[in-house]
């Protein structure tokens, strides 16, 4: 299949998103910290950050939202989330529904899976469980011997949800399924985690349960030992990969095999990470199995860079922070697990501004319909025609690709190459002298319909034209100097301030034209052509801007 064959393939396949919504109410693990959103700074100037955007400084852990969960999670000599490459993250798959065989407390078996789906080796395999019903989001669910008449979401949902049977995890292990996804708190019953201590009434329930069911008591039924061998050693060790707190659109694929894409921020440091889970459905008239096929060879561009402490900042921002809370060794004969929380601000690694960033009465990342982050686009590699602080423009942009109307737009300036871990890291060149756009650019996204902008360095503004110019006068000099050699006017007869001041964010914002900034790692190996484009951004539902996983397709 020709190149553009396949871009149009992949804009008419199904794409399902099986992301649950993030927000300040999502409940986190028990016991772990919730999303905190703290406005650092403002348009107009906000307490500890100062004037000129809408900047956010969040902490939060891990396990709060739809996250995968990495082999580190368990075995502190495993993989980070970062060292996890996107083969092993998507892959062809199934979702079964197994709701009405299941209950509060129960278990769940290879058994009931197979018989309701067929599951071939080396799939990803994502369980409906029913249990998404009691998510945060989703509506109550009444029930008359509840207290208030309304059974309690939180319990529903992490507590109480059902588990897998002895049995499951060594049939995964021998199916050498690559990941699995549930619709719940947890991939294991919640009675095999910490839970079963801190809620020792619920457990008492789950106990009775399972006599009543098996005729044995927890520990006969789970011997301690061989449980931790099995998910602290064994799953770990065979790369077995979890993903929680799915949601989204999981019932209209009830029993469908699918293509599964399960895209984490890739953290360096830490053990789990929020993700973007989507499933992807042929389109209509096309042969299952040729899809897949044609989904297995394409190739993945993964244009993020790696998430981590030593990822420098926007100037001014804070840096990202971890704290680890909870080591395998800490919890009862083994049962607890390693978890972070985590704090920062947006404006470092690869990132997605959003509306809200710069537009008050903008969309939030979670309010942007799914179908915005992805679609058919472009990357441009104008690096032979950039320098340091210089400008470039839609002709040369043109000059290089045909762009059509609605395309997504990748600009490869060839600054990637001074990121923080490049071999030719140069951190002030990468933050203040990076090109940036000529005054009419904006305007032409505009005519263009440009869906959404990325670039390869900091920001897509010039950086002259924020407050580094107030900061850096010596390359404002250098910059200024620059543009009087190549268009014959100092900058602001180029840009004035009124206008072109943050001219990206705050012309383009309003009109629903955002930007990705500090795309890297593999866009280094991206030549100008079309490609389909996929933001996998959290889905943040008071987060003016967030992290995420950007992928090119061909």
């Amino acid at each position: 299949m020709e190149r553009e064959q396949f871009i149009q393939m992949l804009g008419s396949a199904g794409w399902h998103d099986l992301t649950q919504p993030l927000s300040i109410f999502t409940p986190p693990w028990p016991g772990e910290m919730p999303l905190q959103v703290h406005f650092f700074k403002r348009l107009t100037g906000s307490w500890g950050g100062g004037q000129g955007a809408n900047g956010q400084l969040i902490e939060w852990s891990n396990n709060t939202g739809t996250h995968l969960v990495g082999p580190r999670a368990f075995h502190s000599g495993m993989r980070t989330i970062a060292d996890i490459p996107l083969t092993d993250l998507c892959g062809e798959g199934v979702v079964v529904d197994i709701s009405d065989l299941v209950s509060d407390y129960s278990l769940y078996t290879p058994e009931m899976i197979t018989s309701r789906v067929t599951v071939k080796k080396g799939d990803i395999l994502i369980i409906n469980t029913g249990y998404h019903k009691y998510a945060w989001d989703q509506p109550d669910v009444h029930n008359p011997n509840a207290q208030g008449g309304i059974e309690n979401k939180e319990f529903g949902y992490y507590v109480r949800h059902p588990g897998p049977s002895p049995e499951f995890f060594q049939w995964a292990l021998d199916m050498e399924l690559k990941l699995i996804g549930v619709d719940c708190g947890c991939a294991e019953h919640p009675m095999n985690t910490n839970i079963r201590y801190m809620h020792a009434r619920e457990f008492e329930k789950a106990e009775a349960k399972l006599r009543e069911a098996y005729g044995k008591s927890w520990d006969e039924m789970f011997p301690p030992d061989w449980y931790h061998e099995l998910t602290h050693i064994k799953m770990p060790k065979a790369g077995l990969l979890l993903a929680e707190s799915l949601g989204g659109e999981i019932d209209r694929l009830s029993n469908r095999r699918v293509w599964v894409m399960v895209m984490p921020i890739p953290f360096v440091e830490v053990e789990s990470a929020w993700c973007r889970a989507v499933a992807l459905t042929p389109p209509n008239g096309m042969d299952e199995g040729e899809f897949f096929a044609l989904m297995r060879n394409a190739e993945m561009l993964d244009l993020t860079l790696p998430f981590s402490v030593q990822t420098p900042q926007w100037a001014n921002y804070e840096p990202l922070s971890v704290k680890y809370t909870k080591r395998v060794g800490g919890q009862y004969f083994g049962l607890g697990r390693n978890n972070a929380h985590c704090r920062a601000s947006f404006h470092l690694a690869t990132h997605m501004d959003g509306e809200k960033h710069f537009h008050a009465a903008g969309r939030t990342i979670g309010e942007m319909p799914f179908e915005y982050w992805f679609g058919p686009g472009v990357i441009v590699d104008i690096s032979d025609l950039v320098s340091d602080s210089s400008v470039y423009t839609p002709a040369m942009i043109e000059s290089k690709v045909e762009v059509r109307e609605g395309d997504i737009l990748l600009i490869k300036t060839g600054y990637h190459r001074y990121g923080w871990n490049s071999p030719d890291s140069d951190e002030f060149r990468y933050m203040i002298k990076h090109p940036g756009p000529s005054p009419d650019f904006a305007d032409w996204c505009l005519q263009k319909r440009i869906k959404w902008l990325g670039v390869d360095c900091v920001a897509m503004e010039h950086p002259m034209n924020t407050i580094q110019r107030v900061w850096h006068p010596k390359t404002f000099e250098e910059a200024n100097r620059k543009l009087k050699e190549q268009f014959g006017k100092d900058w602001d007869e180029m840009y004035p301030l009124d206008k072109y001041y943050q001219d990206m964010h705050l012309n383009l914002f309003p009109k629903g034209i955002v930007h990705a900034e500090n795309l890297g790692t593999d866009i280094a190996l991206a030549e100008s052509g079309r490609y389909f484009i996929g933001a996998f951004v959290q889905r943040g539902m008071e987060l003016a801007s967030c992290w995420g996983r950007f992928v090119a397709f061909k």
